[in-house]
């Protein structure tokens, strides 16, 4: 049987393909032990080689139903993206996202918003979330957080008095004052699957290596069924 190849999650040039491939080589070569799935180690070497940081070798949890819930999200079709600032959905490829016809949605800069958080004395970050989910954003969706933790806070806070149910979350709000509580908390959440890196480690530039690597592993999957 011929070996099916990811064509649309891949880097556009051959000389690109080459270089990330080998980049992967590298960090599989050097990472060492882990405990990780054959599911998991794409979507943790992906944060690798984004960062050249290799303490995401253990850095980085999974609640168990994380990776399936986030392949469902993706090759359903027509999934939001809702993150909670404007970075996570520039840096997604919009050709990666155009192939499974997913929408990015951040509400960070919205002038409600901003009204919002005056008003009652929050930051944008929670009244965003609230917006999302007021617009029907969030159930169903694939939500990235990767800068604000209050955002994440208010997310599971959602969750559990709201009855919010995401596919998927992928918590990696990074910073020094409730960035590793936030992620402590969605990691007792057992009703969303949630992807989470522990203690004060983050960024969107992480959240959008999760996400393009979850894509891959969609397509892969998608090639799977079509063979």
């Amino acid at each position: 049987m011929t070996t099916q190849f990811n064509t649309a999650t891949e880097q556009l040039t051959a000389a690109g393909r080459a270089i990330e491939h080998e980049s992967f080589a590298v960090i599989d070569a050097e990472a060492g032990p882990h405990a990780y799935t054959d599911e998991q180690w794409p979507l943790v070497r992906r944060m690798i080689h984004a960062n050249a940081d290799f303490e995401f070798n253990g850095l980085t949890a999974f609640h168990p139903a994380a990776m399936r819930a986030g392949f469902e999200a993706v090759l359903k079709g027509n999934t939001p993206i809702v993150a909670d600032v404007e970075m996570i959905c520039v840096g997604l490829s919009k050709p990666r996202l155009k192939h499974f016809g997913l929408s990015t949605h951040h509400y960070i800069s919205d002038e409600d918003v901003i009204e919002a958080a005056k008003a009652e004395d929050t930051t944008r970050a929670v009244q965003a979330m609230r917006k999302a989910h007021r617009l029907g954003k969030l159930d169903g969706a694939i939500v990235g957080i990767g800068n604000a933790p209050t955002a994440l806070i208010e997310l599971v806070r959602l969750i559990r008095e709201e009855g919010v149910r995401p596919a998927l979350v992928v918590a990696m709000p990074v910073g020094f004052v409730s960035a590793a509580e936030s992620k402590d908390l969605m990691m007792t959440v057992n009703d969303v699957p949630w992807v989470a890196i522990k203690g004060r480690k983050g960024g969107s530039t992480l959240v959008v290596a999760a996400i393009h690597a979850m894509l891959s592993l969609a397509e892969a999957a998608q090639k799977k069924q079509v063979a």
